[in-house]
């Protein structure tokens, strides 16, 4: 059977996407692990990564600035996937974790577990994923109402992460001061200091969910054209939802527990993937990818613009995230005034 021409370029187009990203990730990642106080040549890194070379530049190569760099690299595509799989299910590009009170519920429960418990890597993992569960449990739940309204959805959504948010800031005023420290540098989203520790839970996630997120892909093409459409094309709708929600609110939950919550990063990736591509697919991929690159050149923007000072990485992604905000609710208000 002959493949149509159009399915052919879009395939093409989508191939030609996501190589340039990889190639993109592949430099900007090299750049950043070269970059700091002490830099190291570019072509020095491929060698220190072999361990090979001088053996301070494996150290700080390997040991101090790798797990940054792949952490922060698994972070957006973990927040990059997220958002495209909310925007797509809720057909609202409003709809990313961040906004809808996913991230908030995911960091309320993080916070809880680091000034009650001084909880390490692993049980902040488990803590931001049951947080997250059920903050979107509850936000559905709110906004159920003979069916899911995408604008009531975010609406709840964005009361319940403003009312987790006032929890967690009561949970920081009653911590001491290195719980404090640690928990507030956390909600910024950071990737300082970061090390295996917290590179594993993550990575070991997304070995499961990113392969998990593209199998539901059909399930997710199915329930952009409604219940109904999706009924007749045979799949279970209450089954497909909860499987696409759980996939989607754990990319964002493990992200959260292992850099805090990186605004914005869900948000923006997913709308900027599908413009590129152009071809009305939900680009759950390329999302990612393009949610990496953002994470990996807001990082190494943070660590250099200014000297001596290394931002938190959420600092940079809210300041490219909040203008496009702002941009899209003038114009989806245009749009209803005009409608």
């Amino acid at each position: 059977m002959r493949v149509p021409d159009a399915v052919r370029r879009r395939r093409s187009r989508t191939a030609t996407v996501i190589g340039l990203l990889a190639v993109a990730l592949g430099v900007t990642g090299c750049l950043s692990v070269s970059v700091g106080a002490v830099p190291i040549p570019m072509s020095s890194v491929p060698g220190a990564l072999l361990g090979l070379g001088e053996p301070r530049h494996v150290t700080l190569v390997v040991d101090i600035r790798l797990p940054r760099a792949v952490c922060g690299l698994l972070v957006g595509l973990a927040f990059g996937m997220s958002g495209a799989i909310f925007q797509s299910l809720v057909r609202n590009e409003l709809a990313s974790p961040d906004v809808i009170g996913v991230t908030a519920g995911a960091s309320a429960a993080a916070v809880l577990m680091i000034v009650v418990v001084g909880a390490g890597a692993l049980q902040l993992s488990l803590a931001a994923l049951v947080g997250g569960l059920g903050t979107a449990a509850l936000v559905y739940l709110l906004a159920h109402q003979q069916g899911i309204s995408g604008y009531r959805l975010i609406l709840v959504g964005i009361g319940v992460a403003a009312a987790l948010s006032a929890f967690t800031s009561y949970l920081l005023l009653r911590a001491d001061i290195t719980d404090l420290r640690r928990a507030d540098a956390w909600l910024t989203g950071s990737l300082n200091n970061r090390d295996w520790e917290q590179v594993a839970p993550l990575a070991l996630a997304m070995v499961a969910l990113v392969p998990g997120a593209l199998v539901l892909r059909r399930s997710l093409r199915g329930l952009q054209l409604g219940d109904d459409a999706a009924k007749a094309l045979g799949l279970r709708v209450g089954a497909a939802k909860g499987a696409i929600l759980v996939v989607g609110v754990a990319l964002a939950a493990f992200a959260t527990a292992a850099a805090g919550p990186v605004v914005f990063v869900a948000f923006v990736a997913a709308p900027v993937a599908r413009r590129v591509l152009g071809n009305g697919d939900l680009a759950l991929l390329t999302s990612g990818l393009f949610g990496a690159l953002l994470v990996t050149v807001a990082d190494l923007v943070a660590r250099t613009a200014v000297d001596g000072v290394e931002m938190p990485v959420g600092v940079v992604t809210g300041l490219i995230g909040a203008p496009y905000l702002v941009w899209l609710l003038v114009r989806t208000n245009r749009s209803r005034d005009l409608a």
